[in-house]
Parts: C-alpha cells; sequence; structure tokens
C-alpha cells in the first residue's frame, strides 16, 4: 500500500477537471498538495476548496512544456518542502484534426505539453523519491492510449507514448519501493474538447459540435475520477482504469487488437469528435 496521510503530492494541471478532482482526493486522505497549472484563477479555485477540507496547499504557475521552469519547480519542491513523495503528470491538451490536415505546430504543442510534460515531470521529481527510498509516479494517459481512433492522431501519440513510458518505468522501479502507475480515463466530464485544437477553416462549428457529443458521452465527474486515481495509487495498482467505458475499450482491445475499429467506428470522423479522456 502507497501511503498518502501526511504525504506530499504534487499534481500538474490541477486548475480544473481531472487534476483537481484528484488534488481534492488526495486532500481528502491527509496529504499535503503541490498543485501547479497556467490557469492562475482556476489553480486557486482548487486550492480554496483543497483549503477548506483542512489540508495544506501550495501553488505554483508552471509549464510543463518548458523543461526548465519542470526542473525549478521539482527544485523549489525540494527546498521548501524536503521533496515530493507522490507525483501525478496529468497537465494535458488535445488536437483534433485528420493526419492529411494536422500542422506540424498543432502536432507538436499537443506532445510537448502532453508527452514531453510527463517526461519532464518524471525525471524531475525522481530523484527525489529515489532520494527517499520510496514514493509514488503516476502518468495520466487515456483510453486513447489503449486504441486509436480517426481524428486523434496527435493526441493518440502523445497517449500512447505516455502508456510505453510509463509501463518501462514500472519494469526498471521494480525490486524497489518506488511505484509507478498508467491511468486510463474514459469520458469525463471537462472541458478538454473546448479547450482543443481544431482545424482553423472549419474550428467555429466543429468546436461546439464536438463538445455537445463529448458531453452526451462522457459520464464520469472529475471528481470520480479523482477518487478512483488515488484508490489506485493506495492499492498499487500499475494500471487505473477510469469508468466503464474504459473498461469496455481494454477488453475490446485485448480482445480484437487488429479489428477493434470494425465495431467502433463504422461511420466517418471520431466518436469523440471525438473522444475520451479528459483533463
Amino acid at each position: 500500500m502507497t501511503a498518502i496521510d501526511g504525504k506530499l503530492a504534487v499534481v500538474t494541471g490541477a486548475a480544473s477537471g481531472i487534476g483537481r478532482g484528484t488534488a481534492l482526493a488526495l486532500a481528502k486522505r491527509g496529504a499535503r498538495l503541490a498543485i501547479s497549472d497556467l490557469d492562475r484563477d482556476g489553480l486557486a479555485e482548487t486550492a480554496a476548496r483543497i483549503e477548506a477540507l483542512g489540508a495544506k496547499v501550495t501553488t505554483y504557475l508552471v509549464d510543463v512544456a518548458d523543461r526548465d521552469a519542470v526542473y525549478a519547480f521539482a527544485q523549489e519542491i525540494e527546498a521548501s518542502h524536503g521533496g515530493a513523495d507522490i507525483v501525478i503528470n496529468n497537465a494535458g491538451v488535445a488536437q483534433i484534426a485528420r493526419v492529411d490536415e494536422l500542422a506540424y505546430d498543432d502536432f507538436e504543442w499537443v506532445m510537448n505539453i502532453d508527452f514531453w510534460g510527463m517526461v519532464y515531470g518524471t525525471k524531475a521529481f525522481l530523484p527525489q523519491l529515489q532520494a527517499k527510498g520510496g514514493g509514488h509516479i503516476v502518468n495520466v494517459s487515456s483510453i486513447f492510449g489503449l486504441i486509436s481512433v480517426p481524428t486523434q492522431a496527435a493526441y493518440n501519440s502523445a497517449k500512447f507514448a505516455i502508456r510505453g513510458f510509463t509501463e518501462a518505468l514500472r519494469h526498471e522501479m521494480k525490486g524497489t519501493e518506488i511505484k509507478v502507475s498508467c491511468v486510463h480515463p474514459g469520458g469525463i466530464k471537462t472541458n478538454i474538447v473546448r479547450n482543443a485544437r481544431f482545424l482553423q477553416s472549419t474550428q467555429a462549428t466543429v468546436r461546439e459540435e464536438a463538445a455537445s457529443g463529448f458531453d452526451r458521452i462522457a459520464r464520469t465527474t472529475p471528481e470520480r475520477a479523482g477518487e478512483i486515481i488515488v484508490n489506485g495509487i493506495a492499492r498499487n495498482r500499475p494500471r487505473i482504469l477510469i469508468g466503464v467505458d474504459a473498461k469496455i475499450v481494454d477488453w475490446l482491445q485485448r480482445l480484437m487488437p487488429v479489428s477493434y475499429g470494425r465495431i467502433m467506428f463504422r461511420g466517418e470522423g471520431s466518436p469523440l469528435a471525438g473522444g475520451a479522456d479528459a483533463r
């Protein structure tokens, strides 16, 4: 079991969505929080909710795509709090476009935040856990890290990469007291689609259609997602699936690793045009 009460938990992307839900769930378990985001107002709201629970929290404005900023963040955590015990790399964004329409700048935007932000967070904080002789690293992937879907090539790439990186790290940490978990959320009620980047020529109409479609399929609240993640941390679960949809997708991919698309994508476009996960 991973101890949570009294431990320092770092959560990125904590201004809303899964990050906020997870920070609140950790606070209820007695953790001390160090939360980061670029959304100053959202971060302040999360901090206020944590303090209302009687937990301690500090906030940091951090761009996870900036390696130097992430390492400076980790150094501040070590100097001010003695280092992290639990690190949750959650910050993420989405891009919705077909491969033949996907601009390199948008592709890099997704990879820099979703994938490299996770890599920077892991490598910056891992030495602190090693120095303490234990801890827990949690990287948030998606059900789109289990299957690929139309219009989600950039997001799929980042989320599959997170899964591969995290599973390799878990194997490397075998025999130590550092536990590693990969999270695969299904449809979570967040603003990830409304904040996504779309093909510019159709952005005005496609954004609302995608957001409305996502709202219809998103069944799990961020608060419930946070509880599931924290329960998974406590139980040292290497893979944490959130929602019935995530469990179905996981089962379908195992059963039909090549042909799952015949069942899932009979029409054109993405099911989320969307998709699943969220922050």
